[in-house]
């Protein structure tokens, strides 16, 4: 693990453009660059603009309950901002990133934190992510309702919370690039072209962070593209409990790996890096997650075929311009598939290295039917947990 952290530590500053974002994006949507949201005007979305009148610069915050480093989820966000600070030029775009730290310790210190940024009255918006932060964010914005916040990959309930005005909630359709994977992953496992694969069974795996709903809608739509290939696919399912303990993951992982699966996918944060390090180790494979683990990670590429992105920076970039303009629609929440170019695989050279091209010929052909409405990727977010339960089950290992 040693190795991988020096990776981790040193990524950062050596990988300059993460697939995610950047204007040569190696997404699979040719929209990977713009992902959709309002148009209409929200509560309070001409603040920006009057910045820009006033000669001041647009500032936002973004609180990390974690910590960046992550190689996927929330170095995607932060990247999406850096671009944004490098197109403008700080003079009309700026932002300050606080990582307030991913242990249990740091917890108690998320909502007085967040709070603390509110009570400045510095930021034009502050943005925030996850489930985690959700209780944090039903105090902040009832205490501070001229504060805008962007809220993102956990859906906010603006009914019961009395349609506040003042913030805007980003979602990802992670199912719906998770339903490729999934069929990839199923199409790898069985593939006699492809080295360090036993095409004698129908076996892969799935490390989430936590069972809940936002891992849990990435396993339902990887199940089901594994399925629709393979209707005797095989899916060793394992949860990590957090997202920051690799050392588990990895143990988890390599478990999956001596039990048959040739193919796993890492949708657990920090912790899974530790299954991009067992793959390495055991000659197998593991789609990463949220930016180009390949690029990020090259010493473990070769056991990388592709990514899951989900386009957080590019969201973010278009979603704070609008604000800028006053275009911004708050008080709802945007959702952003592959119509809306965000999410998508990696499609690069290395991809094509590592993956047939009747593999890759026919994702491409099952991401044209998910977007023309042919294939409807089922959703966590609309299922019970019995009826997860239920799909988990149809693929439990004999």
């Amino acid at each position: 693990m040693k190795k991988l952290a020096a990776l981790l530590l040193a990524g950062a500053m050596a990988f300059s453009l993460a697939a995610c974002g950047g204007g040569d994006s190696k997404s699979g949507s040719d929209e990977g660059n713009k992902a959709a949201s309002g148009t209409e005007d929200g509560g309070g979305a001409e603040d920006g603009a009057k910045d820009q009148e006033s000669g001041k610069p647009y500032k936002a915050a973004f609180l990390v309950n974690g910590n960046l480093g992550d190689k996927s989820f929330y170095d995607s966000a932060n990247e999406g901002l850096t671009r944004l600070k490098e197109d403008l030029g700080a003079d009309v775009f700026d932002f300050k990133v606080e990582e307030m730290g991913g242990d249990p310790a740091d917890e108690a210190n998320w909502e007085p934190t967040l709070l603390d940024y509110c009570d400045t009255g510095e930021y034009d918006v502050i943005i925030i992510g996850t489930w985690q932060m959700y209780d944090a964010l039903n105090t902040a914005y009832e205490m501070y309702p001229d504060q805008k916040f962007i809220f993102f990959d956990e859906p906010f309930d603006f009914e019961a919370a009395g349609n506040p005005d003042n913030i805007f909630n980003m979602m990802f359709k992670q199912n719906e690039v998770s339903y490729l994977v999934g069929a990839g992953a199923a199409l790898m496992t069985t593939s006699e072209e492809i080295e360090g694969i036993d095409p004698s069974n129908s076996i892969i795996g799935f490390l989430g962070g936590m069972d809940g709903v936002l891992i849990n809608d990435f396993l339902v739509g990887y199940i089901q593209g594994a399925k629709d290939v393979n209707p005797d696919i095989q899916v060793a399912v394992a949860y990590v409990g957090d997202y920051i303990d690799s050392a588990k993951g990895k143990d988890l992982s390599l478990a999956q790996f001596q039990n048959g699966a040739d193919v796993s996918f890492n949708v657990a944060g920090n912790a899974g890096l530790g299954l991009i390090e067992a793959a390495s180790e055991s000659k197998k494979y593991a789609f990463g997650v949220d930016s180009d683990q390949a690029a990020l990670l090259p010493d473990y590429a070769a056991s990388i075929p592709s990514s899951a992105l989900k386009n957080i920076g590019n969201a973010l970039y278009l979603a704070i311009q609008e604000d800028m303009e006053g275009t911004l629609k708050y008080g709802t929440m945007q959702s952003y598939g592959f119509a809306e170019g965000g999410v998508g695989l990696v499609l690069d050279s290395h991809y094509e290295e590592v993956l047939p091209e009747s593999i890759r010929t026919k994702l491409a052909e099952l991401q044209k039917s998910i977007e023309n409405g042919d294939i409807v990727v089922k959703s966590a977010y609309e299922m019970t947990t019995e009826e997860v339960a239920e799909v988990v089950n149809s693929v439990k290992i004999q």
